[in-house]
């Protein structure tokens, strides 16, 4: 049997197995997914073990999808240009690192049919996920990407990749924009708010990457904008991550959205 990993810390709240598992009965596919805690000094160890074969392939979240690139073997053109992996595997002895987080991310964008091009947008947070999320947001046409994060420092380090975004103090917000996307852990506790004013904003696109509940950041502005949580990315990013392991893609049925909302 083929064993699957998602890694991160935390990693409690995914549904990555759900989805996984879901399609490996589905398909008949000899093999398991689980989740894993770990921390920084075991990586290696666990590349080591999709080198070995004792693991097939690996999915990443936070807060390694940079840090385990250092030993990888190859990256994908899309994980050198965000300097982001969340999915491993190994193919012709190399151990190889992909980013499915870009193209899921446009994919949910497409879903929405919110236009983008010469939209400005301004994201929430500095974290892994957030340059395939840049990267994105310019192959759709967005004009002008600001950023703000807790930690101004992250946000700065990201005009390494992209020079051309605009860094933003935490707490402010730019005089104008028309998607906000939030990809810190802010709303994974349900208490958890985001303390910014968007009182003013009508017409605009909240969009938060947390799939696991409608976060607070999202249910007060629901009346006057529209707003979408990151199911359908979660979704889109599992499938394309399956399909760099098995070669093909499942399908995405309705009785899936169902047992993940279950």
């Amino acid at each position: 049997m083929n064993k699957y990993l998602v890694i991160g810390n935390p990693i409690k709240h995914s549904l990555s197995p759900v989805i996984h598992n879901h399609w490996y009965k589905m398909h008949n596919e000899d093999a398991i997914y689980e989740k894993k805690k770990v921390d920084e000094e075991e990586l290696e160890d666990l590349i080591s073990d999709v080198k070995s074969g004792k693991i097939s392939g690996i999915n990443v979240t936070v807060p390694f999808k940079n840090s385990v690139i250092k030993h990888l073997d190859i990256l994908s053109e899309i994980a050198e240009a965000t300097q982001s992996v969340n999915t491993i595997y190994k193919y012709n002895g190399n151990i190889y690192g992909h980013n499915t987080d870009c193209e899921g991310f446009a994919l949910s964008l497409i879903q929405t049919k919110f236009k983008t091009q010469g939209k400005t947008a301004f994201i929430l947070g500095a974290g892994g996920v957030t340059s395939s999320i840049i990267y994105s947001l310019k192959l759709r046409g967005v004009s002008k990407i600001c950023v703000s994060n807790r930690t101004k420092q992250k946000a700065e380090n990201l005009k390494k990749l992209f020079p051309e975004i605009e860094i933003l103090d935490w707490g402010k917000k730019p005089s104008n924009f028309d998607i906000i996307i939030n990809t810190t852990s802010l709303g994974l506790k349900e208490n958890d708010k985001i303390e910014i004013d968007f009182s003013d904003c009508k017409d605009k696109l909240f969009y938060d990457l947390i799939y696991s509940r409608k976060t607070n950041f999202l249910k007060e502005r629901e009346i006057l904008n529209y707003t979408k949580n990151g199911m359908s990315m979660f979704i889109f990013q599992a499938q394309i991550a399956y399909e760099s392991w098995f070669g093909y893609k499942p399908s995405i049925e309705d009785n899936l959205w169902e047992l993940l909302l279950n």
